[in-house]
């Protein structure tokens, strides 16, 4: 890409359908074969020997060219998808909104999307809108002309084509990427009008690539971002999971407040953003998160939310524990209601939100150290997720740090070494108060 030097000239006098790429040449560009998913290659050239056209398209060659490994690599055709279902045993169709071919290869999963066109030129039945323009049907079939135009941002409408290995340009992506410009296709208002989810997209992307916005599709964004409210909170939900896996996930939340979107997604953290412990504890979890996503370690979405909601249930918990509630008590109905506010925003499935609610939960059983309350505890299939929470409340500055060191010295120890903090742990319990002999004895004699 260093090599390329040319200026992509927008004609507005032009309809989108005569608009021509600007098409870089294998040599001025540095995608490599090799760096392409092999499964992927199977699709484009089988898709290629059958005469269709075969693209890789979006944040695949974006990540290609900016030299990052991309996650996924999806395609780009002028076969529709049961010509694409033809071609391949191992294909299955998927969406309504927006239907799509996924060829599997074990976990491995190729999206295959068709050429889309203009709304304007759907046949009755193909698209949908609702009153206020957002889109909620769109199978409408066309040319890479119109696709690349249908695209959201410039740098995600770079198309790599496999017959020739050239790298086509028809909105001016390549010159963004080179000045690490996020810009919209088309007019930002009505595009983040039609998909509120762009909005999101855009800010994920800042985070991501550490980019800036153009000014005009900024000003769009942040007049309009009050729509996000309108998404449905399964895809709010899936989107927002898409911020945890980029390893940028302590910037993107950056740009979230920075945009104020964050209330939007995450209201009842919104409320105790200002509070020091809060970004403590938030800085600590999205820090390490992203730092296990670098040295290739799997995350945890359960623990992640179990994080950002801590603070709220901490604070309401003990606003009831000063109303007379008992602490395991208080603890469960601010978990209930915590989760159920954040539910309203995002549709957490209930998978996740029992594992939200029991690596909560034992937050409080990690403070009881009696002998068999501790090895219940040890041996929950939640105990790691729930000492990691422990151990980023310590280092957040809340008051448990003794509670964290002690579990991290018993979970490492031999059984000799566990009896001895055991018996040190008893002598900081509460001593039980029984019931006195005469007591029991007046009470039998009643009874008798």
């Amino acid at each position: 890409m260093k090599g390329w030097v040319k200026s992509f000239v927008k004609d507005s006098s032009a309809t989108q359908a005569t608009i021509k790429p600007v098409i870089i040449p294998r040599s001025e560009h540095n995608i490599s074969r090799k760096l392409i998913n092999k499964n992927a290659l199977k699709v484009l050239y089988r898709l290629h020997d059958a005469g269709y056209s075969a693209f890789l398209v979006g944040g695949c060659v974006r990540d290609l060219l900016l030299e990052k490994i991309p996650k996924d690599f999806d395609i780009a055709t002028n076969a529709e998808p049961d010509e694409v279902r033809s071609l391949f045993r191992n294909c299955r169709l998927i969406g309504r909104r927006f239907r799509l071919a996924h060829i599997l290869f074990g976990q491995d999963i190729i999206e295959v999307a068709t050429f889309r066109t203009h709304h304007e030129n759907a046949a009755e039945g193909q698209h949908a809108k609702m009153h206020d323009g957002m889109i909620i049907r769109d199978n409408v079939y066309g040319t890479i002309e119109d696709d690349a135009q249908r695209r959201d941002f410039t740098i995600n409408a770079l198309y790599y084509n496999i017959a020739d290995f050239s790298v086509w340009d028809f909105t001016g992506g390549m010159q963004d990427l080179q000045k690490r410009a996020l810009r919209v296709i088309g007019n930002p208002t009505k595009r983040f009008t039609e998909d509120p989810v762009r909005m999101l997209r855009a800010i994920r992307f800042l985070g991501k690539l550490d980019i800036n916005m153009s000014p005009e599709t900024e000003a769009a964004l942040v007049e309009l971002r009050h729509l996000v409210k309108q998404v449905s909170p399964s895809r709010l939900f899936q989107e927002t999971l898409k911020l945890f896996q980029e390893g940028r996930t302590a910037e993107s939340f950056k740009q979230l407040q920075k945009y104020e979107m964050f209330s939007i997604l995450f209201p009842p953290l919104y409320t105790h953003l200002n509070e020091d412990q809060t970004n403590s504890l938030l800085n600590e979890v999205l820090h390490n998160t992203d730092f296990r996503i670098h040295e290739g370690k799997t995350i945890s979405p359960a623990f992640l939310f179990a994080a950002i909601l801590w603070q709220p249930i901490l604070h309401n918990s003990l606003q009831l524990k000063e109303d007379g509630m008992s602490p395991y008590v208080a603890l469960e109905k601010s978990i209930q209601k915590m989760l159920k506010i954040q539910t309203e925003s995002l549709a957490i499935p209930r998978i996740l939100s029992t594992g939200i609610r029991e690596i909560c939960v034992l937050q409080y059983h990690l403070t009881q150290r009696s002998r068999s309350r501790v090895f219940r505890t040890l041996h929950h299939q939640r105990f790691r997720a729930a000492f990691d929470l422990l151990s980023a409340r310590a280092k957040s500055g809340e008051e448990v740090s003794e509670l964290s060191n002690w579990w991290e010295q018993f979970q490492a120890a031999d059984a000799l070494v566990q009896e001895t903090l055991l018996k040190e742990a008893q002598k900081t319990l509460p001593k039980k108060r029984g019931r006195s002999r005469s007591k029991r004895t007046r009470k039998i004699k009643q009874i008798e």
